[in-house]
């Protein structure tokens, strides 16, 4: 049994563009420590969405390659949780205006890992072997992601006014964009078909358990959430997809004969 290509590049996808969102913060950091460990997230990713997109190349054939599927697709082509592509916006500190908040970043990738550290967990016992084998890899990357996001929650939402707010407007933004997880694509469909995929819906109690564990040590409330659901993973993105991909492929796509 052998995952289709597209869960293969919706997995990599969303690997390589939290990652690209993540490494901007590389030289911004809050402090020097948080710089190197979100840089090194960072790398976990693309090495995650690397190891994906050449298995994807490899049953794909022809001309594809890993640095095809990530340099020479259009937005649109992408499967990434639209959760994923948003900015890291908002103030970065309170006497100064930028486009980076810490808070922001943080609460994205905690809400992403408590997701991945299921999903992982699951694909590890994958049929499709090669898969699996990238599963069993990631997940001991995707437990550390989590600890660190879930302590940093904690550290905002249970430290001082103005990191309580933060974290909980960060939450109150960006939970919505969470419902897309358990929202049924016809790639995923095919992916179960397959028997090689594992159905993501059914991590939802375990997800919330994480969560919900995490806030209330925060002191966070969770949100509410209503009205549209997001469809990323089906190829309808925001906006920003197109600016973060215009920034990431525009060296290959100026250069793509280049070596280095």
């Amino acid at each position: 049994m052998k995952a289709p290509t597209q869960y293969l590049l919706h997995l990599a996808d969303n690997a390589v563009v939290l990652g690209q969102r993540n490494s901007e913060w590389c030289g911004h950091g809050p402090i020097l420590e948080e710089d190197l460990a979100l840089a090194n997230v960072s790398l976990d990713l693309i090495g995650q969405a690397r190891l994906l997109y050449q298995l994807a190349a490899s049953r794909i054939g022809g001309d594809a390659t890993e640095d095809t599927l990530a340099y020479f697709r259009g937005d649109a082509e992408f499967r990434n949780y639209t959760l994923l592509e948003l900015p890291n916006f908002g103030p970065l500190v309170g006497y100064a205006a930028a486009d980076r908040d810490y808070a922001t970043t943080i609460v994205r990738n905690f809400l992403y890992h408590a997701l991945m550290v299921l999903v992982w967990d699951k694909l590890g016992q994958s049929p499709d072997e090669e898969l699996a084998a990238i599963a069993q890899k990631s997940i001991k990357e995707s437990r550390y992601h989590l600890q660190h996001t879930a302590d940093w929650v904690v550290r905002f939402g249970d430290g001082t006014e103005e990191s309580h707010e933060r974290a909980q407007n960060a939450l109150d933004f960006l939970f919505s964009y969470t419902e897309e997880f358990w929202l049924p694509s016809e790639l995923e469909d095919e992916a179960l078909a397959s028997g090689a995929a594992v159905d993501v819906t059914s991590l939802r109690d375990a997800w919330d358990e994480i969560v919900n564990a995490t806030l209330s040590e925060a002191t966070l409330t969770r949100p509410q959430v209503h009205g549209y659901v997001p469809q990323g993973k089906q190829g309808v993105h925001s906006e920003h997809l197109s600016y973060l991909l215009g920034e990431m492929q525009s060296l290959a796509r100026a250069h793509p004969q280049a070596t280095w």
